[in-house]
Formats: structure tokens, C-alpha cells, sequence
């Protein structure tokens, strides 16, 4: 009779098995800009399996590099500040990881800072900052007063309806996802809320504005920053919907905010505009 194998100490498990996370600021400009998100994580990869660098990997049928961005980054705008936490196999020094990294980045593509992190830590993010340069083929933005009555105006709304296609096509408010618009003399900087139910793209508010003729003539937007959960500081509320009011959170349909009041008191929610004999207002 055959005997059984020795048993697999749990301590030796893949599932188990040690692992250390690092979090990189890396800057993505340039022709990389034009990249994908989907392009870019093939590329993340290549450039950790170059650097040699012991990469942790998820379990099933098909592994891949336990890798997370912390906020995808559209097609066309570039991001100076961007967030990667990444899980190793082997503790390394976190300048080790940076040198190796920088030695195969593509042109476009700037590894700023890497440190570890606790395993807990997660790239949760609460702000995203944005800038669109107002001078274009070196002529400055010729009313920017304009242009600053304009941003008065929107701030001050309470509503701010704009229409999405996708995933499915929807008019929606996202006055609560604008945190801040300012016009300097060189440039329009945008802050976002980035909440469980979603945030405001910048070219919705650009397109509000006035402003899209400018991303059309080769205007580049950029995204300047990403302020994390966990980098803003112990009195930082939680990234979510607690940034902004209740009223606010009842304007973008958040169910959370609705459940304890009557029917008849809940507010029209936006609705979807698709043309139909089963369409409604």
C-alpha cells in the first residue's frame, strides 16, 4: 500500500506565499500619451520582466502581475503624477526597484519615485487634478475674463446636466464631482471628486466652457495629480461621497442617501434619453 505524500506545509502555499508591495509615481507624456490604458499595463510588464524584478502574479488559469493603477488615465491626456502599486515575490530596497525600472523605460515614460508599502495599503483615490495650457502656438487665451466669469458661473450652479453614452446613455449632474475651477494667466486648472459612483471628466467641463475648439487644435490636457486616501493625512475623510452634501448626493442618484426618506419626498432622478415609445421624462 502506497503511503500518502507528505503534507504541504500552509506555509508554503502560492496563496500564501510572502509578498511585498511598492508604490510608483511615474509620469506618462509625450507621443506615450497616445497610448491605451490596456497598452500600458503590456508595457508595465515588459518593463518588470527586463528589470528582472521578482513579480508577484495572481492564481488560476490566467495569472497575471499583481499590478493596480490607481486611476485609469484617458487616451490623449497626459499624466505627470500617476499611481502603481505592484506586489514582489522578494523584498528589494525601494531605490533598487526605481533604478532597475528607470533603466528600461520607454521614451515617454519617467519612473519618479518608488517606496514600499504596508500590504493593507490600497491606491484609493479622493482628487484628481487637471490642467489645459490657454495659450496655444504661443498666443495666449485672449479672454480669459471671459472665461473666468464663465468658470464664476459654473461653480455657483447647483446643477451642471451633461449626457453620456456610455455604458448606457444617461443625462447626468455632475456639479457634486467639481471640487474647484481656476483660471490662472496661463492655464485652466481643474479639481474632481473621484467617488464610489463615478466623477466628472474634464472634457465635459471643458465642453461647458467653451473650450473643446482648443483641444481640437493639439491643446494637450494634462492630469497633474492624483491625492490618495492614504497619503491626505489622518483627518482626511474617506474618498466617496462623504466629500460632498447630502443634497448632492441625492442630485447624482446615490441609493445610500435615499434609503431613509419617505418616497414622496426623494427628488426626480435623472433618466436616460433614449427615443422610444418606451421612453419617459
Amino acid at each position: 500500500m502506497l503511503a500518502d505524500p507528505p503534507a504541504t506545509p500552509s506555509s508554503t502555499l502560492p496563496s500564501q506565499a510572502q509578498r511585498w508591495k511598492y508604490r510608483l509615481r511615474f509620469q506618462k507624456c509625450g507621443d506615450l500619451r497616445l497610448v491605451s490604458h490596456h497598452d500600458l499595463m503590456h508595457c508595465f510588464e515588459r518593463m518588470l520582466r527586463r528589470a528582472d524584478l521578482p513579480l508577484a502574479r495572481t492564481q488560476g488559469f490566467h495569472p497575471g502581475p499583481r499590478m493596480v493603477f490607481a486611476l485609469s488615465l484617458a487616451l490623449g491626456i497626459a499624466g505627470q503624477n500617476e499611481v502603481l502599486d505592484l506586489e514582489l515575490t522578494q523584498e528589494l530596497p525601494a531605490g533598487d526597484v526605481l533604478r532597475r525600472l528607470a533603466e528600461q523605460t520607454p521614451s515617454g515614460l519617467t519612473i519618479l519615485s518608488a517606496h514600499a508599502l504596508d500590504r493593507r495599503a490600497s491606491a484609493q483615490v479622493r482628487r484628481a487634478f487637471y490642467r489645459l495650457d490657454l495659450g496655444q502656438d504661443g498666443q495666449p487665451w485672449s479672454d480669459k475674463s471671459a472665461l473666468r466669469q464663465r468658470v464664476e458661473e459654473l461653480l455657483a450652479a447647483t446643477h451642471l446636466w451633461v449626457e453620456r453614452e456610455r455604458p448606457t446613455r444617461k443625462r447626468l449632474n455632475i456639479r457634486p464631482y467639481v471640487q474647484d475651477l481656476k483660471v490662472t494667466d496661463v492655464a485652466l486648472e481643474l479639481t474632481f471628486w473621484i467617488t464610489p459612483n463615478g466623477t466628472a471628466k474634464p472634457e465635459e467641463i471643458l465642453n461647458l466652457l467653451g473650450l473643446k475648439p482648443l483641444l481640437e487644435r493639439g491643446a494637450v490636457l494634462e492630469r497633474t495629480n492624483l491625492e490618495l486616501v492614504d497619503e491626505a493625512g489622518a483627518d482626511c475623510q474617506a474618498v466617496g461621497l462623504d466629500s460632498v452634501t447630502q443634497a448632492d448626493r441625492l442630485a447624482v442618484g446615490d441609493d445610500s442617501a435615499q434609503e431613509h426618506r419617505k418616497p414622496a419626498d426623494r427628488p426626480q432622478r435623472p433618466t436616460a434619453l433614449v427615443s422610444g415609445p418606451l421612453s419617459f421624462d
